[in-house]
């Protein structure tokens, strides 16, 4: 019987031949690092739900922005822990609260050679725990937070901040930026969206290390259902609509379908985020000795990339930026 004329196995016969012919390629610059900055610390402290993660201090901060720009990473997104939360979540505007310190200082130290994205939310900031002020009957009151996610936008963008990233999954939280942005002189600062953020599982590490866990209640109701995909479209069109330069789906690994739906719906540049249950789930089963750590975090980013997305935030960031080196070399 004769051999098919067309064998695909040619191509994978050595490691060069496999590279040469790579469809979906990794690299740092692809990678978001994300980093949470406490006002309260003066040394970096390790996050009990993510093994090998850290809230930092101001000043371990720029050391790890500094380790994460030697190793071709060319940006972070910072998440701030206020030593003062209220039922407004004031700190998140104020000109010199956390996240705008730390602005300021990582701009003084790299300039335009690293881009600094601000997550722009309040549960960090407010002392109930939830995205927005709340309505005597303990429902979000999505109007009113507008103005106040508005108001962090431009301190945000006052203190240099190159991409300001809304988070809270507020109805019209893009245009209400967009027009505050414009309005205080900031219309070249760019808008990356939370446009498909589920009610996900996944995000419950996170909450530990920014201490942003809802005092009551959840936020199934203005955070996506997990069950549904065209509602992410929808979503994704209307913050385009109403002025999102970039948009984003989280979390990742267990939205895969639906970064590929918002990649065929925009030729935006698109980000999905590898979210912290996702890293310490890699982790744990790492720790546990089922699969090699390196491997199967370099395989989940690019099963992530090749479903879509131009850009990956991942906890592993530093990690995988040196394991990409270490296979060029």
């Amino acid at each position: 019987m004769p051999f098919p004329v067309d064998r695909p196995r040619r191509l994978r016969r050595t490691p060069a031949l496999r590279r040469l012919v790579r469809e979906t390629r990794l690299r740092a610059d692809d990678l978001i690092l994300p980093a949470f900055v406490n006002e309260a610390l003066d040394a970096p402290r390790e996050i009990s739900t993510m093994p090998g993660q850290f809230q930092e201090s101001h000043d371990s901060l720029l050391r790890t922005v500094s380790d994460a720009k030697a190793a071709g990473i060319n940006a972070v997104i910072l998440f701030g822990i206020p030593q003062h939360k209220d039922a407004e979540g004031s700190e998140a505007w104020n000109e010199q609260g956390v996240v705008q310190t730390a602005i300021r200082r990582l701009k003084h130290e790299f300039g335009d050679a690293m881009v600094v994205i601000a997550d722009n939310c309040l549960d960090e900031y407010t002392d109930h725990g939830h995205c927005g002020v709340l309505r005597p009957d303990g429902s979000v009151d999505n109007d009113a937070t507008l103005d106040l996610y508005a108001r962090t936008a431009v301190a945000q963008a006052a203190a240099g901040a190159d991409i300001i990233a809304p988070s809270g999954m507020m109805d019209g939280q893009v245009a209400a930026i967009r027009q505050a942005l414009d309005d205080n002189g900031f219309d070249e600062t760019a808008i990356l969206a939370y446009s498909a953020k589920y009610a996900s599982v996944m995000y419950g590490p996170f909450r530990v290390a920014a201490d942003s866990a809802p005092k009551q209640g959840d936020r199934r109701s203005y955070q996506m259902d997990v069950a549904n995909q065209r509602e992410a479209i929808r979503e994704t069109l209307l913050d385009i609509d109403e002025g999102a330069d970039m948009v984003m789906v989280k979390p990742a690994m267990t939205a895969l379908d639906v970064v590929a739906r918002v990649r065929d719906a925009t030729d935006l540049p698109l980000c999905a985020y590898c979210v912290s249950g996702e890293y310490a789930m890699l982790r744990a089963a790492a720790a546990a000795g089922a699969f090699e750590e390196r491997a199967a975090v370099l395989e989940t980013l690019i099963g992530i990339r090749r479903a879509g997305a131009d850009m990956v935030i991942t906890y592993h960031a530093r990690e995988v930026a040196r394991w990409l080196d270490e296979e060029e070399a």
